[in-house]
């Protein structure tokens, strides 16, 4: 890593274009400019160091979306600080465990979860409460930048498959990851992003907030999604939002909500991830208009593939995730690390200045996701075509062999998405005394279909090889899903030994 300081975009703009529109919070209607943001960070920097906390604190939030977030994480960043929201969605005991791991000096909290246990040492404090003290505290000196490379923001990952663990992003990663959806998403300093999604994913705080921020563009910040709310502020002309992210269950809800007019928006692209999108859907929201732009990260490295917004290049690559974001180099590998000609699925392997340095707490963590030579291992399966366009074909550890073949379970999910009877599916490997492992599809039908088994093992049948047909089909009215929107297969297993 070089040895270089930590980026502070808003101080830039602050200077550059100070009457700019910086920062929105919708719920409340407050507003800065870039000159006013800048002051509002250095007010919540003084307020910060005047409860006491050092370079190296965590400052955790437990609380839904707000601009005071924002400005939280950046005064964090002038500070030394390490922000560290937590999911309120979690239960209690989910949270102490997360609270136990990262040891926090401060916790913001707006009453959105209840519960949990305060650590020895922390104080808890109401955001409201946070926020006032911040508006009367006046902005000292201006420090100095500290290192880029030094943790300035911890994200628990979702735990689809186990306890949480507090993944290390640095201004570094923040930036580049700006850097990398900028010019992918084609940012610019009249983009308006719609943060929506909660800050305590990375989608949420850090490619919804860096892109925009680094360029000089706007930040609208909502506290949580609302299909109907949310159809109503795309079609605002006045808001004249361009980039907003979902992932593709909340692009249906979206569309089968009121007020759906996507005619009237004016995004530059509706922009996806963190759950398969089949093909047919990306070009159904074509054909109205909407080029729907998939993409690829992860909380460990942010952006690292992404569609151009091309509207005939995302319909002949649908499916596709893209080509990697200027600062990222990826391969694609076989399980010996040995690298894979185009059109071979391998492990999808990344490097680049946006890449987590490590896990909070857990060295031995860090040592198991990089390769010996700094490569981070996604355990995500992919494959590269003649163009350069990435397909993510499923993750390492939901591929199962049956009759010796290789199964990945998203292009069967991708094939049942397409029958109308199919409302969302998922797939998992069980084992089968004849095959090794069978497919077993959990299927939610669409309204008013019922028993559809025959039809829908008669579609596979038509579409895929025989070895890929569920050899199992369950109906069922819901989908354990992490609160990313990610489905817990591990949750499905369970459900089938229960």
């Amino acid at each position: 890593m070089h040895n270089w300081l930590a980026p502070d975009p808003v101080g830039l703009h602050a200077q550059a274009r100070p009457e700019k529109l910086a920062l929105v919070d919708l719920a409340s209607g407050r507003h800065w400019t870039y000159r006013g943001l800048d002051r509002a960070i250095e007010q919540a920097r003084a307020a910060i160091d005047a409860l006491g906390l050092a370079p190296g604190d965590r400052l955790a939030s437990i609380a839904r979306n707000s601009a005071d977030l924002v400005i939280a994480q950046q005064a964090c960043l002038r500070s030394g600080l390490i922000f560290t929201p937590l999911n309120w969605r979690l239960a209690a005991a989910e949270i102490d465990a997360i609270l136990i791991d990262c040891t926090p000096a401060l916790i913001l909290v707006d009453g959105s979860s209840a519960g949990f246990t305060v650590p020895d040492g922390a104080r808890l404090l109401d955001i409201a409460a946070f926020t006032a003290r911040c508006e009367s505290a006046a902005a000292g000196e201006r420090g100095s930048p500290h290192d880029a490379n030094r943790p300035c923001v911890l994200l628990y990952t979702s735990g689809t498959s186990g306890v949480p663990k507090g993944v290390i992003l640095t201004p570094q990663t923040l930036f580049f990851t700006g850097v990398n959806f900028g010019v992918l998403g084609q940012v610019t300093s009249q983009s308006v992003f719609l943060a929506e999604s909660p800050f305590f994913h990375v989608i949420g705080l850090v490619t919804s907030v860096w892109p925009p921020l680094v360029q000089g563009g706007t930040v609208l910040v909502s506290s949580g999604f609302d299909p109907v709310v949310t159809n109503s502020r795309l079609a605002d002309r006045a808001l004249g939002i361009t980039h907003y992210f979902c992932v593709p269950q909340m692009a249906t809800a979206l569309k089968d909500a009121d007020g759906f007019q996507p005619e009237n928006w004016s995004l530059a692209a509706l922009f996806t991830g963190g759950a398969p999108n089949p093909p047919a859907n990306i070009r159904w929201w074509l054909e109205r208009g909407v080029a729907m732009v998939d993409g690829y990260g992860m909380t460990e490295a942010g952006t690292i593939l992404g569609m151009p917004l091309d509207p005939a290049l995302i319909s002949n690559h649908a499916g596709a995730v893209g080509q990697a974001g200027p600062a990222t180099a990826i391969r694609i590998v076989d399980a010996e690390g040995r690298e894979v000609q185009d059109g071979t699925a391998g492990e999808i392997i990344v490097k680049g200045p946006h890449v987590t340095p490590g896990y909070w707490n857990r060295p031995e963590e860090r040592d198991a996701a990089f390769t010996p030579d700094g490569w981070l291992r996604t355990g995500d399966i992919g494959l590269r075509d003649a163009d350069g366009f990435v397909t993510v074909v499923d993750r390492r550890k939901d591929m199962f062999i049956s009759g010796g073949e290789n199964v990945y379970p998203v292009e069967i999910e991708s094939v049942l998405a397409e029958h109308p009877a199919v409302l969302q599916v998922a797939v998992i490997g069980v084992p089968d005394p004849r095959w090794g492992e069978a497919g077993h599809a959990f299927v939610i039908l669409s309204p008013g279909c019922e028993d559809a088994e025959g039809e829908l093992r008669a579609h596979c049948e038509a579409r895929l090889a025989r070895f890929k047909v569920p050899k199992h089909f369950r109906i069922v009215t819901e989908l354990p899903r992490t609160s990313t929107g990610k489905i817990r297969k591990n949750k499905l297993r369970e459900s089938l030994s229960a």
